[in-house]
């Protein structure tokens, strides 16, 4: 009968196990650079087959680290943020650090769900796509001497150690439009996400460089709330004004309510009216027609986020941080993906 007071496999015998030094073993699980990865995964394996846990309350005591990221998330079921969640916690988990998740509503809460990460231990936390407060705007001075990323500038976000990196979004509305009018679309309409959505302005201010860059004309553009029914609503209107021949819709779910009502009006796609939509959801390529839409790699946003707060974690809090690459922050990944729902303007 097994002892029920066997002691819990240690460090030690992973390392007997691995064939390696106690050093090598916290290097491994500390994520640590220098160790081959014929050995890391040696490591790994022999952890796993003894069941082997780390004593993070311990190991946090004695490095003053929790080796946990936090992420401050509004907790939306939309394709965009749910996407870069899941992302953030695998890159998290590639890095070797846990994740812990704080909710924080729409935008008034994002103070509040900082403060519960910080309660739980965490050695970063990452601001994710928060919302404008409708009052007017949430001091988001975060005082606590832990990193904090961010994937674009946010009003009213300071602290000791804030990280901003670019995301997509502008670069994505700059090419939807330039695709559009490189087909020789006059001007392109623009059925915008819920401005309080940083997001959503971002993919709107490329929308308008495009257009001022080409010297088109800027048509007013319907804002929705990114569900299908509002992108629906703004389509009928759309569908109603002749002059309307291209469409960069600010994502794949309003596209889709963009395309029914411009079927109800008899506007056919792409021969009267082109449209592109931002997210390349999975039903994306089997709409009818087949959606234009702009992909965003939300591994590798993750990926390089999380490297930049990596790098400040490890930096002691006195030394200055280390100068970002030129660009670094305004290259990560927004590709087009063409499908059938765009096409050069009708000849008349």
């Amino acid at each position: 009968m097994p002892d029920a007071r066997r002691r819990p496999p240690s460090s030690t015998d992973v390392a007997a196990l691995a064939g390696v030094s106690q050093k090598t073993v916290s290097r491994v699980l500390n994520g640590e650079p220098y160790v081959t990865e014929e050995v890391r995964e040696r490591v790994l394996a022999a952890a796993r087959e003894l069941g082997y846990r780390r004593n993070t309350a311990a190991r946090a005591l004695h490095l003053g680290r929790f080796h946990r990221i936090g992420v401050a998330s509004i907790g939306s079921s939309l394709y965009g943020p749910s996407s870069l969640l899941v992302a953030l916690e695998r890159q998290a988990r590639e890095i070797g650090y846990a994740f812990a998740v704080a909710y924080a509503g729409e935008g008034a809460g994002v103070t509040n769900a900082v403060e519960s990460l910080l309660a739980q231990g965490v050695d970063a936390i990452v601001v994710s796509d928060p919302i404008d407060p409708i009052d007017g705007g949430e001091d988001l001075r975060i005082d606590a001497d832990v990193p904090v990323l961010s994937f674009r500038p946010i009003p009213g976000l300071a602290g000791p150690r804030v990280v901003v990196t670019g995301a997509s979004g502008v670069e994505a509305g700059r090419q939807a439009t330039e695709h559009l009018l490189g087909l020789g679309h006059a001007t392109v309409w623009h059925v915008a996400g819920p401005h309080r959505w940083p997001a959503a302005r971002d993919r709107a201010r490329g929308w308008r460089e495009a257009l001022a860059a080409a010297g088109a004309p800027e048509p007013p553009a319907p804002e929705g709330d990114w569900s299908p029914a509002s992108g629906y609503a703004a389509g009928r209107v759309l569908a109603a004004d002749p002059r309307v021949t291209a469409v960069f819709v600010a994502n794949d779910d309003m596209a889709i309510g963009v395309l029914r009502a411009l079927a109800e009006a008899g506007r056919a796609v792409p021969d009267e009216v082109s449209v592109v939509g931002m997210d390349d959801i999975p039903a994306a390529a089997y709409l009818s027609p087949p959606l234009t839409t702009i992909r965003q790699d939300f591994e590798a946003i993750a990926r390089h986020g999380l490297a930049l707060l990596a790098a400040e974690i490890e930096r002691s809090p006195g030394k200055p941080a280390e100068p970002a690459e030129p660009g670094e922050a305004d290259g990560l990944p927004a590709h087009l993906v063409v499908r059938r729902s765009t096409a050069p303007p009708a000849k008349p």
